[in-house]
């Protein structure tokens, strides 16, 4: 089993760590969590999984997830729909 590493988020204009918006890394795939919430998991083999409860849940977290995954919030919905990311419960 490897070793679970939290990265703390950093800010891509100003380099300084962003409070609150972590990357978790485990041996299965990276989590995001925000806040105290698990809002995305990205598997090393599988679909893309986000929290069907808390995914879309605020502006702050809108914008660290989009970060996370690497795309705006219309190409989540869009892959939601389509079923290329899953909703699941991650916390």
């Amino acid at each position: 089993m490897k070793k679970i590493k939290v990265h703390q988020m950093t800010s891509p204009r100003t380099g300084n760590p962003i409070a609150n918006q972590f990357e978790i890394y485990t041996d299965k795939g990276v989590y995001f969590q925000s806040y105290r919430s698990i809002i995305a998991f990205k598997p090393y083999n599988g679909k893309t999984q986000l929290d069907e409860n808390y995914w879309d849940y605020s502006r702050t977290t809108s914008k660290y997830r989009n970060e996370f995954l690497n795309e705006y919030t219309e190409e989540t919905r869009r892959k939601i729909k389509e079923g290329e990311y899953k909703l699941t419960n991650l916390n």
